[in-house]
């Protein structure tokens, strides 16, 4: 390529940017203030999107939070139900085994009572035997 023609293509190029900015300013559908004031405008609008679904997500959470803290206290109420009811059941079993105790001690105590007696009438009746 010579120089001519280089300079040529360049001088096209240019000529094309020109006549494209020219052609978007004739037909800008708004003015440079409009076409900020939109921006700002839908930048306005999205943060208070954000806002709103920030707000929205934490209401969501905080009942799920809700939600969660009364299924815990009900599993935990469940649970002292439970410790409870098994608390009474083995105090029901100790009264059952003191009173089997007591009740054994007793029926032993008259076993041994009986035997003592027994082994006196046994020991009387050979002493009054061997005497005569």
């Amino acid at each position: 390529m010579t120089e001519e023609n280089k300079s040529y293509g360049l001088a096209w190029f240019v000529a094309g940017l020109g006549v494209g900015t020219l052609i978007g300013i004739l037909y800008a559908p708004k003015s440079g203030r409009e076409t900020r004031e939109d921006l700002a405008v839908g930048a306005r609008e999205g943060t208070e999107y954000l806002r709103n679904r920030t707000q929205q997500a934490a209401a969501e959470v905080s009942a799920l939070v809700d939600r969660s803290k009364e299924q815990v206290s009900e599993y935990v109420e469940r649970g002292r139900q439970a410790v409870d009811r098994g608390r009474a059941q083995w105090e029901e079993f100790v009264e059952r085994g003191k009173g089997i105790v007591a009740e054994q001690t007793g029926r032993v105590g008259a076993a041994v009572d009986a035997g003592r007696q027994a082994y006196k009438t046994t020991t009387s009746a050979n002493e009054n035997g061997s005497s005569s």
